[in-house]
């Protein structure tokens, strides 16, 4: 058994949630993937111990640990030339109100023909995670957190990490 990058996409949309009522359908939907991916992926997760089925919700302390010390070495970003795309990392919410930028450097973009932004492209956990971010304000937060773990200076990082445990912990709660 191997992870691969949808199943994080798929457990961060069921966090983005909160949790609650959701189905194979409706998660495939919004995710823009199969309802035979999604049952994959949540099965996966499960054997890693990332997925509570009985309780159908990710295990947060599990699914925080693997993205703050395992996602970056499991499924590493790669960067690409400069493209129009949407937002991604530390210049996507919720970090670009915490992180300036310097002038002559161009953001991180997932390519994407309706993004509004141009950047370096950097590529998504999954091809479909820009069309479902732009449904999905929390889960767009959510995977620009990881992508900032995955490819983020220190400090971009420990940011990123700081905001997905409060995430991580509050979607938790409320379930």
């Amino acid at each position: 058994m191997q992870l691969k990058p949808q199943d994080i996409v798929v457990l961060l949309k069921i966090t983005a949630l909160g949790g609650g009522d959701w189905s194979y359908r409706g998660l495939a939907q919004d995710l823009f993937i199969s309802v035979g991916e999604v049952h994959n992926a949540l099965n996966r997760a499960t054997r890693a111990h990332l997925f509570d089925p009985a309780q159908k919700r990710p295990r947060a302390q599990a699914l925080e640990e693997f993205l703050v010390h395992g996602v970056q070495y499991a499924f590493p970003s790669e960067r690409g030339t400069l493209t129009r795309g949407t937002l991604t990392a530390y210049a996507a919410p919720p970090l670009d109100g915490l992180i300036t930028a310097s002038v002559n450097e161009h953001p991180p973009v997932w390519p994407d023909p309706q993004g509004s932004a141009r950047g370096y492209q950097l590529s998504p956990l999954y091809s479909s995670v820009p069309k479902a971010a732009h449904i999905d304000r929390a889960l767009y937060e959510l995977l620009a957190l990881v992508d900032a773990i995955r490819d983020g200076r220190a400090r971009e990082r420990k940011l990123a990490v700081e905001q997905l445990h409060q995430r991580l912990r509050t979607k938790n709660a409320k379930t």
